[in-house]
């Protein structure tokens, strides 16, 4: 059997008597296992498994609080007014229908019995998800209706606790909750409870799927715009709670925020946890936007003799975007980081973007050729272009998209160094004695190393300006995906992609120990989405021993942030440089990350750096 959808399907036994008039053979009626009376406390427990999962429960009142009419995981949350004074036990449950719209109504006295089941959002003996408590096969007695529901928890910024879980190097489920420790047994306490939030600022903007993140704790971690900082692993932001809205839409469209704003007033709604954010206020009463006014931010013009080299992840650009995606990109470039001389690209898919079944199409002239059109209909200059075709289906992303990584220059004002041979297999060397060059120019660096499979392959590139050469390196690291989250149930969350990328990094920095051995001050930059945080092994291995600096760790702290995942604001985009350099500046260009209506999920950076002697 396959298991699709939300769901794992549940088997059916045939009866007894269902069995004779099949086979004709008499078959010993067995008894069905006898429900056993519960209370909601009873049932969800004082760890995050119920005691009783698995098993049959009856005569379970509450109050309904919340109803999910829509999709394919309908249902009704209901809440024991009374409870039983346990600060451990959640007094709310979730009784899921499937398909199906329930027939309660919000206020709602009911008598509940069902299977308990705790639901993984995939494979239970696997998931790195927590599950979550709720009755399956549900049959329900309504006993009165218009009954008050139960008061709504207020979230302030004392109420959550500041350490995030007990990490004891393994499952956290069987672990007693301790509500007033952990963030993760708080909210864990209040599964399917009613809690609010009033005057939240919001941390994370509106995003495709109708969901926002605000935080509870304004003053942690804060950002220079009104966002939360993810500043370490063991820093985890515990005041961020995600926002989605359970109100109908053409009743309450599902408000459009970003950073800096405020989801005015009160926001209130059931507790549940989702595997994409943690958990998650379910809203049956939605604050109002206030905007916090935040503006796109626009970097000074590089001086004559600064060369300005950025960085810019334009997600999955193909021809088969929509010409607004170009020409929002192409102001970004030319007004907001003031048309830098070189620019590396991240995420170019090939001519027809994402294709299945794929058509074997490897070749991005085209998606390069619109994009610096649109850049000079945008008043910029017009830039040429380099990169490598990888090879069909080799480097990861979208199915079919081939994206790859390519430099952008102004031949106004740097040149390009062409040497012949670069392909997707062939790697490009160091050459010379004491004046260091390249075989190969654009050239990817160890294209066939194992790191790089399913990957994105640094490309290397030879400039010269003012008469001084300058090596820039465009990257795009292996992605997080496949790693455990920070809200799941196992504790420390193990980090596997940071294995591969950790090699990207090995395979890059010897690259940059070949050009400094030959000349220990050549002019070089490594740019690029590194998928990963400055704080983080990956960098160290770029940084050590001072070959390069990770010049996010020169911005003040509050800037140091370009991307905002789960409502914390983070570093996945780096540019570093070596030492060579005579001077830098360098800018995170905040237009993007922070905007429900982005561009890129991403916001660029630029940095200026006026290139050393040779």
């Amino acid at each position: 059997m396959t298991l699709t959808g939300r769901r794992r399907a549940h088997l059916v036994a045939l009866s007894a008597a269902s069995l004779t008039a099949l086979t004709g053979l008499a078959v010993p009626a067995t008894a069905a296992p006898e429900a056993q009376q519960a209370t909601i406390a009873q049932i969800q427990g004082t760890t995050r498994l119920s005691p009783f999962d698995g098993q049959q429960v009856s005569d379970v009142k509450g109050v309904v609080t919340a109803i999910r009419a829509f999709g394919s995981a309908r249902g009704f949350w209901f809440q024991d007014p009374q409870g039983d004074g346990d600060p451990r036990t959640s007094e709310g449950l979730f009784v899921y229908t499937g398909n199906t719209t329930p027939d309660v109504k919000v206020g709602d006295a009911v008598t509940v019995s069902g299977t308990v089941d705790e639901f993984y959002p995939t494979n239970p003996s696997d998931s790195p998800f927590q599950s979550t408590t709720e009755l399956t096969d549900a049959t329900w007695t309504v006993t009165s209706s218009g009954n008050d529901v139960p008061e709504a928890e207020k979230i302030t910024p004392d109420t959550v606790p500041a350490q995030l879980t007990a990490k004891p190097g393994g499952n956290i489920e069987p672990l007693p909750l301790e509500p007033e420790a952990y963030a993760l047994d708080f909210w864990e306490s209040r599964e399917g409870m009613r809690v609010q939030v009033t005057d939240a600022p919001v941390v994370g903007p509106t995003t495709s799927y109708n969901e926002l993140f605000v935080t509870s704790k304004p003053d942690e971690y804060p950002s220079a715009r009104g966002g939360t900082l993810y500043t370490g692993y063991d820093n985890d932001p515990t005041g961020v709670l995600k926002i989605e809205s359970l109100i109908p839409f053409a009743e309450r469209p599902f408000p459009k925020a970003d950073t800096g704003d405020t989801l005015a007033g009160v926001t209130a709604g059931v507790v549940e946890y989702d595997q994409f954010g943690g958990y998650t206020l379910m809203a049956t009463e939605l604050g109002d936007v206030v905007p916090g006014d935040l503006q796109r931010e626009t970097t000074r013009k590089q001086r004559p003799y600064e060369l300005a080299v950025a960085t810019y992840n334009v997600e999955n650009l193909s021809p088969s975007d929509d010409q607004a995606k170009f020409d929002a990109l192409a102001k970004g470039v030319v007004e907001n980081l003031a048309s830098p001389d070189i620019v590396t690209l991240e995420e170019v898919q090939d001519n027809n973007g994402a294709q299945e079944p794929d058509d074997g199409v490897v070749a991005a002239d085209e998606t390069l050729n619109k994009f610096v059109d649109a850049i000079v209909a945008a008043g910029g200059p017009r830039y040429e272009w380099r990169q490598i075709d990888p090879e069909d289906l080799a480097d990861g992303g979208e199915p079919g998209g081939n994206i790859r990584v390519a430099f952008l220059f102004n031949p106004k004002r740097v040149s390009f160094v062409d040497r012949p041979g670069g392909d997707a297999t062939t790697p490009v060397k160091v050459l010379g004695s004491k004046k260091p060059h390249l075989s190969i120019s654009p050239g990817r660096i160890d294209p066939t190393n194992q790191a790089f499979t399913d990957s994105r392959k640094p490309l290397a590139g030879e400039f010269v300006f003012r008469g001084k050469t300058v090596f820039v390196v465009a990257n795009h690291f292996a992605s997080k995906g496949g790693d455990q989250p920070v809200h799941g149930r196992f504790q420390p969350p193990a980090r596997v992609s940071e294995e591969q990328r950790v090699e990207q990094a090995k395979a890059v920095r010897a690259f940059v120990d070949e050009i400094q051995r030959r000349d220990r001050f050549a002019n070089i930059v490594v740019a690029g989405d590194l998928n990963d945080f400055s704080f983080s092994p990956t960098l160290r291995v770029l940084t050590e021993d001072g070959a390069l600096t990770d010049l996010v760790e020169i911005l003040p702290p509050k800037e140091q942030y370009g991307y905002v995942f789960d409502g914390k604001s983070q570093v996945l985009d780096h540019i570093l440089t070596s030492r060579g350099f005579k001077s830098v500046a360098f800018d995170i260009v905040h237009i993007n990350a922070e905007f429900h209506d982005q561009n890129s999920d991403h916001d660029p950076a630029v940095v200026r750096v006026k290139p050393g002697a040779k």
